[in-house]
């Protein structure tokens, strides 16, 4: 059995900390690019138009049927207390503020994040983003950038679309193959769910997300060893960080917005 020596430990948390402030100083330009990638706006929108309508089916599809899974166990839960015309505002509550804002992080990391991280260590191995330092092109400027705010804009409004397709699957099973009263299912969401205190924290759940899982997918894809088995990898590795990323993220938001 091999035991650690004192200087592999040092040389391993001196390798993890520049690797984070690499990722750090990565991260904040990416921020700082914000004003002059915007104004180039066909880039972003072609990569909006790549992660946001390639991921727009999954998110409905699974909305609709998060939806219908909401409906049947808020009404079987509620009927225990006799509460089930409260059945609209359990899914809206449920959905605007924890099921949007993370389900559809999720499964963005599983879908748009790996095809980032795949595109980008691809270029990595065949030498395009090395070639193009050498063409004095910034990588960062011209691959990086486009893609994180295309990613940072297309998961909030993904998310809207999750939680608007869950609510209209609640209903559905709801009102429509229950019997819920339609009138007590629209009415007590309508009089329940604050914009700030509800949508606007799922909103603010979202974009946080959206940075978190867009910087995962980029950074792991950048940094990713110029071999097929390195792609592969940091593919992996995508899936893992930004899932793990979003829920341990979603604890401490949820923390801090019940405190406020």
């Amino acid at each position: 059995m091999r035991w650690w020596h004192p200087a592999d430990v040092g040389a391993a948390t001196r390798g993890w900390l520049a690797g984070l402030g690499a990722a750090a100083r990565l991260f904040f330009r990416l921020i700082m690019l914000a004003g002059p990638t915007l104004r180039r706006f066909r880039l972003v929108g072609e990569q909006l138009h790549f992660l946001g309508n390639y991921s727009l089916a999954i998110i409905a599809v699974s909305g609709l049927f998060v939806g219908f899974v909401l409906g049947l166990q808020g009404y079987y839960t509620l009927q225990r207390y006799g509460a089930s015309s409260a059945l609209g505002l359990l899914v809206a509550l449920s959905l605007v503020r924890e099921l949007g804002p993370v389900v559809s992080a999720l499964l963005f990391a599983g879908r748009a994040g790996t095809s980032l991280t795949a595109e980008i260590g691809l270029m990595r191995a065949g030498e395009q983003i090395t070639a193009m330092e050498m063409m004095a092109i910034d990588p960062v400027r011209r691959i990086l950038a486009p893609r994180f705010w295309a990613g940072v804009i297309a998961l909030p409004l993904l998310s809207a679309v999750f939680s608007a397709v869950g609510i209209l699957g609640g209903w559905v099973v709801g009102v429509v193959l229950i019997g819920v009263d339609e009138g007590s299912f629209w009415g007590q969401m309508q009089g329940g769910v604050d914009v700030l205190a509800d949508v606007g924290n799922g909103v603010v759940k979202s974009i946080v997300f959206a940075l978190t899982v867009t910087f995962v997918a980029l950074l792991q894809g950048y940094s990713a060893k110029p071999t097929p088995e390195g792609v592969s990898r940091a593919t992996t590795r995508t899936v893992v960080v930004a899932s793990l990323a979003v829920l341990g993220l979603d604890f401490l938001l949820t923390a801090m917005m019940f405190s406020l």
